[in-house]
């Protein structure tokens, strides 16, 4: 009986024991959240397992929005005929149509090339080419025929040097001859590349005589010029014509140059490259 008393009363000393935990430690209720779509009262963990799915989501789309951000933009693939079409519309400098030229002359055809460039220069590639002249843009060898330290020789009784002032400077002188396009679109109203053309074409001289020896005694003998050598003939006169026009006066080089391509252009005898034609024809002619 004794064992019995001492059990409920050890029962008794425990239930007062929970009882006053309990009134310290009282369970707090689940809170309910009301949801902001569908106005349902959840649990505060679905809640947040409602907000985790949220966030996940938002991230994911913050992070699809960038990676198409950092995207390159694809580039449209040109065709042959595209890039055709882009070299046949290019003008030189921006300006002056190249597609539209007409050369007259049938010998002079296969060696005036324009190399389809607003600025033609190809960097002294091919040169050691065969007819490494004929792959280069006429503009292009005007521009290398200015690039001299003067005339070389005497013309009109003086030989006139330039110190170095054009020599290697090859982007001085394309804008030069940018220049002198300018003047003769201003003043004529046409395409500055059909006149530089044109004069090419008048001031390349026909015939030329060479020096022959036979038995002791030397003959100058006419003979035809190449087609690739009237060119040149004719490049060298235009851009000796306008050094000699600029030289100690008050025009500029890039004036002489339109002044001699227009008269060339012209075939006026005041063109200095149009008296050099008439007088080595005039020689070859006494050498027949």
């Amino acid at each position: 009986m004794a064992e019995e008393t001492n059990k409920d009363i050890k029962i008794g000393v425990e239930d007062q024991a929970l009882e006053k935990v309990q009134e310290v430690s009282p369970t707090k209720p689940k809170k309910s959240i009301k949801t902001k779509k569908e106005g349902e009262t959840v649990t505060e963990s679905a809640a947040k397992k409602e907000e985790g799915i949220l966030y996940s989501s938002s991230i994911e789309e913050t992070t699809s929005e960038s990676k198409e951000s950092n995207q390159k933009p694809t580039l449209k693939k040109h065709t042959a005929e595209d890039l055709e079409l882009d070299r046949e519309n290019v003008m030189l400098f921006g300006k002056y149509p190249i597609k539209d030229v007409v050369i007259s002359d049938p010998s002079m055809a296969g060696y005036v090339k324009f190399n389809m460039q607003a600025y033609p220069n190809i960097f002294g590639r091919r040169r050691r080419k065969s007819y490494y002249d004929s792959h280069i843009s006429i503009i292009e060898r005007l521009i290398n025929k200015l690039m001299r330290g003067g005339t070389g020789k005497k013309v009109g009784g003086k030989v006139i040097r330039t110190n170095g002032r054009l020599q290697g400077k090859k982007l001085k002188v394309l804008h030069i001859v940018e220049n002198s396009f300018a003047i003769i679109n201003k003043k004529t109203g046409r395409n500055p590349v059909q006149v530089f053309v044109e004069a090419l074409q008048n001031s390349a001289p026909i015939e030329d005589t060479t020096r022959v020896r036979y038995g002791g005694i030397s003959y100058n003998v006419a003979v035809g010029i190449s087609a690739n050598r009237r060119v040149d003939v004719a490049l060298k006169n235009i851009a000796l014509a306008s050094l000699i026009g600029a030289f100690k006066k008050k025009k500029s080089l890039s004036e002489a140059l339109a002044n001699e391509l227009y008269t060339a252009s012209q075939n006026l005898p005041e063109s200095y490259a149009i008296k050099k034609r008439v007088e080595s024809e005039r020689i070859a002619r006494r050498a027949r």
